[in-house]
């Protein structure tokens, strides 16, 4: 979402003050009595969870382009193929916005992929145009490209589009979408794989000359702040603004996908915090947190599973909960800003404090 870069900036900002309040000019690698286990996490969360969910992006991307390729008029199994393939594509996005840092940032690619919302109007003069639409075409607007451009065009506006409502011109921009977002989730694969621009040996030679990261707590920093600005855009951003503000905030609605989007998100932070994602279990944060405090540890797990559980207990669409079921999601956004204070104020002083 565009309204990232401001809690990103003053989480970064809190990850420096923490930075060097703990590292006191010390040399991690050679006087740091954690570093085995800091080495290990850094390396399994980085290569295993980070590295692994982009890779399942990209080639979930990979199937939506052609699914999308195959696309014709009428064809309502070709369509539901398509939204399939759209929502198999969105979870692991969604799974790896507990660490919106590195290239995905860096390189501008979060807005390209998942700007809400989207721009109609501008959506409309293309397929107005005449002219021929291609990714290219695409690019000029960041509001009419990615996934919730997708979303829009396959499911419509109030998420009951038939493929016979479809034109010939909408499969061409969805085609062209489609591609545009592979183009973009390559990209970011691409900058995190080791034959790539393998973005993650910053975090496995963090404290070393050549990474970006100072120090091994430095680069640990950054990750738990990634996870605390997951819970504070679900919490503040994605469930809060819905309720104040009515349904036509809801990201993702065309889909009715807004809850499995939300307890993705959560998953993400789950993945970080665990070190497991998919069939892997290696080292996450919690190796580093049960070793010196288990209740901390226990108490942060349980936060998680809490957040999930909350979003999940929603009845029915987030769409009709806002209405309906008010208090459900009252119950899930305060679970989740429950966990973003627990995070902020327990996980991230602990890891710069020992």
């Amino acid at each position: 979402m565009k309204n990232r870069i401001f809690t990103l900036g003053v989480l970064g900002l809190t990850a420096i003050f923490f930075s060097s309040c703990s590292d006191n000019d010390s040399d991690p690698i050679t006087n740091d009595s954690n570093t085995a286990l800091y080495s290990a996490v850094l390396v399994d969360l980085s290569t295993d969870v980070i590295t692994q969910t982009y890779e399942d992006l990209n080639t979930n991307a990979l199937a939506l382009k052609a699914a999308t390729a195959t696309l014709t008029i009428g064809n309502e199994t070709q369509l539901t193929a398509v939204k399939d393939a759209w929502k198999a594509t969105r979870a692991p996005w969604e799974q790896s916005e507990g660490f919106l840092y590195g290239p995905v940032d860096t390189d501008g690619i979060d807005p390209k992929m998942d700007t809400w919302p989207v721009d109609v109007n501008a959506m409309n003069d293309i397929l107005a145009s005449g002219d021929p639409i291609t990714p290219a075409t695409l690019e000029v607007n960041t509001e009419t490209r990615g996934f919730h451009l997708i979303e829009y065009l396959v499911w419509g506006l109030n998420g009951n589009k038939t493929a016979a409502d479809l034109t010939a011109r909408e499969i061409e921009l969805l085609q062209a979408a489609a591609t545009d977002l592979q183009n973009n989730t390559q990209d970011l694969y691409d900058g995190w794989k080791t034959s790539g621009g393998n973005y993650g040996a910053n975090f496995i030679n963090a404290g070393q000359s050549g990474s970006v990261y100072v120090s091994q707590k430095d680069a640990l920093e950054e990750i738990v702040n990634g996870t605390i600005a997951i819970a504070d855009e679900v919490s503040a951003g994605k469930i809060e603004t819905p309720l104040n503000d009515g349904v036509s905030a809801e990201e993702s609605r065309f889909s009715n996908n807004s809850k499995t989007d939300f307890a993705n998100n959560m998953r993400s932070i789950q993945h970080i915090y665990l070190g497991d994602y998919s069939d892997s279990q290696k080292s996450g944060l919690t190796d580093i947190v049960a070793s010196k405090n288990a209740a901390l540890d226990a108490e942060i797990k349980a936060a998680i599973a809490d957040a999930i559980s909350a979003i999940e207990a929603i009845p029915g669409t987030f769409t009709d909960a806002l209405t309906n079921n008010t208090q459900a999601v009252i119950n899930a956004q305060e679970k989740v800003a429950a966990l973003k204070i627990t995070l902020e104020t327990k996980l991230l002083p602990f890891i710069a404090n020992n």
